[in-house]
């Protein structure tokens, strides 16, 4: 059985917290709880991710770390100073927009020099940061353009430049591929992480793309309601989601409502509408309680010959099938209509056993596929 992930305490890292996000509640009044009683801690160095579908509370979350918001209640610590009540000026920490905010009208080098020049910085201390800022984001060559002569790309390094260039001991991202297309985005996320390791600043970064901060993240927070769900590493919490909202929300899956029919301490079984459900581990549950078994496609493997034995198996019709070069996607209608997704990798060019619209195939699985989740 899967605990549920709240963020409070240990920041699972093995780290010492350095920031702290404590029992944080925003109260926008009219009953608009945008964060509500949020604790997570961040060690040094992490690049975090608050990810969260529109209005689940993660932009509200970044602004007050940013202190463009005030918290209704709660503390926010980073390095042992609480930053409540600071003004954003007054914070050790520097936020890049989704936009860039570029200022058109100045090159590259200016752009990169602004916030060091508002600082008081002698000249030969800013050329010296500005040119390390240019040397790290490969842009050295770039220096006396103006932001509309750059791609996407560029521009958005030119961005993350002027954002690390005041050394912040904290780094803020909102969104920060979401202006760029697909394909430039895929090349762009480890990049980004590379640049922000090489600085080694501390990164809390706002997204609702999936793939975005299971590629970027050292560990990731799933937001609801203002609420975090459940905080791990992209691993941990695509493996093992704590609930079915988190299952559903973290890439593709199939959910099974069944019940507990028997519960050893090596397994357990789910009997659910189409299939048995042996899973290789206990849960410590009540026999006849309602669980949800979660199965990701890629854990099926689908055949024309019925498997062996009674458990983790079920038949069914091709519905749908989707090839999308490196996997095919099958949709399996089973006897009760629920449809179950299958996919499998494209491993051979031309394979003579592979079901196609209309065919009746087996799904089958490991024991250890499976995540039985009670909430």
């Amino acid at each position: 059985m899967q605990g549920p992930g709240n963020g409070s305490g240990a920041n699972g890292t093995g780290a010492a917290a350095y920031l702290q996000i404590v029992d944080v509640v925003k109260d926008f009044g009219g009953g608009t709880v945008a964060v509500n009683h949020v604790s997570i801690d961040i060690a040094k160095g992490e690049i975090f991710a608050l990810l969260g579908s529109s209005g689940c509370g993660k932009t509200t979350l970044l602004r007050m770390l940013a202190g463009f918001e005030t918290p209704t209640a709660g503390r926010i610590v980073l390095n042992g100073q609480d930053l409540v009540g600071l003004p954003p000026y007054e914070r050790p920490i520097n936020m890049m927009f989704q936009s860039y905010a570029l200022f058109p009208h100045l090159t590259v080098w200016d752009n990169i020099a602004f916030g060091l020049r508002r600082d008081g910085l002698p000249k030969d201390r800013i050329a010296e940061r500005v040119d390390a800022m240019l040397k790290l984001v490969q842009l050295g060559k770039y220096a006396k353009r103006k932001p509309h002569q750059l791609s996407g790309g560029q521009q958005q390094r030119v961005a993350l430049a002027r954002s690390l260039a005041k050394q912040p001991q904290l780094l803020l991202l909102d969104e920060p591929l979401g202006a760029l297309d697909k394909k430039l985005r895929e090349q762009t996320q480890l990049e980004l992480v590379n640049i922000i390791e090489d600085v080694g600043v501390t990164c809390v970064m706002v997204t609702h793309d999936q793939e975005e901060a299971m590629t970027m993240a050292t560990r990731i927070a799933i937001m609801s309601e203002g609420r975090v769900l459940q905080v791990g590493a992209p691993a941990d919490v695509y493996e093992t989601p704590a609930n079915r909202f988190v299952a559903d929300f973290i890439g593709n899956v199939n959910l099974m409502d069944g019940t507990l029919s028997e519960d050893q301490a090596d397994h357990c079984i789910i009997s659910c509408a189409d299939c048995s459900h042996y899973v290789g581990h206990g849960i410590t549950g009540t026999q006849g309680m309602a669980v949800s078994v979660a199965l990701r496609p890629e854990k099926i493997r689908l055949t024309r010959e019925e498997p062996a034995g009674p458990h983790n198996r079920v038949q069914g019709t091709v519905k749908e099938l989707s090839y999308f070069g490196a996997s095919s996607v099958y949709h399996l209608q089973l006897a009760s209509g629920q449809v179950l997704k299958v996919s499998e990798m494209n491993a051979d060019r031309h394979r003579e056993d592979m079901l196609s619209w209309g065919d009746t195939g087996w799904a089958s699985w490991q024991p250890s596929a499976q995540v039985v989740l009670t909430q």
